[in-house]
């Protein structure tokens, strides 16, 4: 058994050099594919963020204050990502914030949480309190993918709606977890949250669990046949657009790219070469890992970027959005550039939704509520109980997705590489 372990590391040694010094893929230029129901659900997220971004700045606030100006919400239209005004914004969805005049200045409006917003954020702090083992983890994670285990608290905030963590987590999860978290300060002088203790039993990535093989003490000699034919080797889930997966060209060259070596995200790819196929393969797994952890399976492309000195992925990294459009979706809804983990995703639907999603999931019933009916959605919501608004939720969900399901082929100019114009076009957010 010690023969064929020393056996197998010789062959991934020299097969790890071979992949470093020699480029053989066949370069394939694919045309960008719109998908509607992911750009749909894009959509929906955009709002849906920032409806729950304005109900934390409002619940947190103190108590005798607990409410926002329209003066004070006045600039913030780019902050939270929405592609209309914030006071017209938030005047949509009644059934969530309750206007009212200044007590001192009854000209200027006001808002606050309606009864109906302040019992859904008492639900998602408590699922945040039950489930807080989970976001430790996905914390974890992401530092664990890290070149020091850290990162820039000013990088990671504007991922906490992403990743799913509470409004403070940088203050309440390293208060109750000293042994896995601590702040530091940066060799730039920046507030770094950085990881203290490394956890084994959460670095392995979602794709080594799902391809996970199981094998005894016996079949040393089939894994040594399975390693020499490439078979061993990971292979990414793939959903190519229509037309794509019966092209030559393309299979020949997916075929390739998926008998190279697989490299875990939590392991160190310093001695890599940074040029190798190996290494767009292992930014390919960082990127797949990243996006898998997050609560959506997407992001957004500028906050990657705010990352990519962290998790050691090229600056610009578009292009491997765009070369692998059967791994990825990257989207251009809401005048931002946004990509998805196309694995994530079935017919328009979440594959898995974790707690959190599932609460937003009510969240957004709400707001779509005040948003179709104006005030009267609060009567409407009244006579609701629980199972009667996730039976609704479900069955607008449904409805969504038949409206929303079907992609189409964008055309793209002639140039030499697509990648590098398409690229250029999507830094303008």
């Amino acid at each position: 058994m010690k023969f064929i372990k020393h056996l197998l590391s010789n062959i991934f040694n020299t097969h790890l050099s071979h992949h470093q010094q020699c480029r053989t893929i066949t370069k394939v230029r694919l045309k960008w594919v719109k998908n509607r129901s992911l750009d749909n659900i894009i959509d929906i997220h955009t709002d849906l963020k920032a409806a729950c971004l304005l109900k934390d700045a409002i619940a947190h606030r103190p108590a005798a204050t607990q409410f926002l100006t329209a003066k004070s919400i006045a600039d913030t239209q780019k902050l939270l990502g929405i592609t209309v005004p914030t006071l017209r914004f938030i005047r949509r969805y009644p059934t969530l914030f309750e206007e009212f005049p200044h007590p001192k200045y009854p000209s200027l409006p006001c808002f606050r949480l309606t009864n109906i917003a302040r019992n859904l954020h008492d639900i998602e702090r408590k699922i945040y309190e039950t489930h807080e083992s989970d976001i430790v983890e996905r914390l974890c994670k992401v530092l664990m993918m890290t070149k020091d285990k850290q990162i820039p608290l000013q990088s990671l905030h504007p991922l906490r709606w992403d990743l799913g963590f509470p409004y403070d987590y940088d203050k309440t999860l390293v208060e109750k977890h000293p042994d896995k978290f601590r702040i530091v300060k940066g060799s730039n002088g920046l507030s770094n949250l950085k990881l203290e203790t490394w956890v084994d039993e959460f670095a392995v990535s979602e794709l080594q669990k799902s391809n996970e093989i199981k094998e005894s003490m016996n079949d040393g000699g089939d894994q040594y046949r399975r390693f020499v034919r490439g078979k061993t080797a990971l292979a990414f889930p793939l959903s190519f657009p229509r037309g794509y997966g019966a092209q030559k060209k393309v299979k020949s060259w997916m075929d390739e790219f998926q008998k190279l070596p697989y490299i875990s995200p939590y392991e160190d790819s310093s001695s890599i070469d940074p040029e190798s196929e190996l290494m767009e393969k292992r930014v390919v797994g960082v990127l797949h890992e990243f996006l898998s952890v997050t609560v959506y399976k997407k992001t957004k492309r500028n906050y990657l970027r705010n990352l990519t000195e962290e998790l050691r992925i090229p600056f610009r990294f578009t292009r491997i959005f765009t070369r692998y459009p059967g791994i990825f979706y990257l989207s251009l809804k809401c005048k931002t550039t946004s990509v998805a983990l196309k694995e994530g995703y079935r017919r328009g639907k979440l594959v898995y939704a974790c707690p959190i999603a599932k609460y937003r999931g009510k969240f957004h019933h709400v707001m779509r509520t005040g948003l179709i009916y104006r005030k009267k959605g609060l009567e409407m919501l009244g006579e609701l109980n629980a199972e009667d608004v996730i039976g609704i939720e479900e069955k607008e969900s449904e409805e969504e997705e038949i409206e929303s399901s079907g992609e189409w082929v964008e055309e793209e100019d002639d140039d030499e590489d697509g990648d590098e114009e398409y690229d250029d076009v999507s830094d303008q957010d």
